[in-house]
């Protein structure tokens, strides 16, 4: 009996901030068998050949943001995916057309990850099937999965807009990269500003300063 192997399929990790990658990949590991994480890193390129790159969207723009543009001309990426807890139609729609070939909710178990990118990877266009939520995106933890701030007690979403604020973004720059209305913003930060023990803009800034908002700019590359 001929025994068939099966070649994992190669992936690349993009986000700016190493907790994330690492937790990201810390999900997908058990899965080895099926998917080599052969890069992990700052979005500005992949250095390696991969098969499907996964752009995680934390702190990051959506599909109108410049560096979509660059990986989707990558010569080394054979399909781009964005992983995002926004899963506006909109926001889908809008990676699509530019060419992404997934569009992937992070509330997602590791295996249905695995599956998603394996279809991907076949050449087929994926959009997962968003929670029902009021604003077209839902925040349920997926597993194994890390943000900075999760261990002082915040949400991705709270994390994600306190990283922002810690850029510099004012709460309209943040609705209008987020998709989200002014009014959720100001929850987000509320909610934020009691966990972390502060009531100032400056003093958040300060603390996600020293708490890892800002982005590492690191880069793994497995093959070298």
């Amino acid at each position: 009996m001929t025994r068939v192997t099966v070649i994992p399929l190669r992936i690349a990790l993009i986000n700016d901030f190493d907790v994330v990658v690492h937790g990201l990949r810390s999900m997908l590991d058990p899965h080895r068998d099926r998917i080599e994480v052969v890069e992990w890193g700052h979005r500005g390129h992949v250095e390696s050949p991969v098969d499907v790159a996964l752009y995680d969207t934390f702190s990051q723009g959506h599909a109108e943001a410049s560096d979509i543009d660059s990986l989707l001309k990558c010569h080394n990426i054979g399909a781009l995916a964005i992983y995002t807890w926004n899963m506006h139609p909109d926001l889908a729609a809008a990676a699509i057309a530019k060419g992404c070939r997934g569009y992937l909710d992070k509330s997602l178990n590791a295996a249905q990850l695995v599956e998603s990118l394996e279809a991907i990877g076949r050449g087929e266009t994926v959009i997962s099937e968003p929670l029902p939520d009021q604003e077209g995106h839902n925040l349920t933890d997926a597993e194994d999965m890390s943000w900075p701030g999760a261990t002082s007690g915040l949400t991705a979403r709270e994390s994600e807009v306190l990283a922002l604020i810690t850029q510099g973004l004012t709460n309209q720059d943040i609705a209008d990269r987020s998709y989200l209305s002014i009014n959720s913003v100001k929850s987000y930060i509320r909610s934020a500003y009691r966990k972390i023990g502060v009531e100032r803009r400056s003093q958040a800034v300060r603390w996600g300063l020293e708490n890892g908002m800002l982005p590492d700019f690191s880069r793994v590359n497995l093959n070298g």
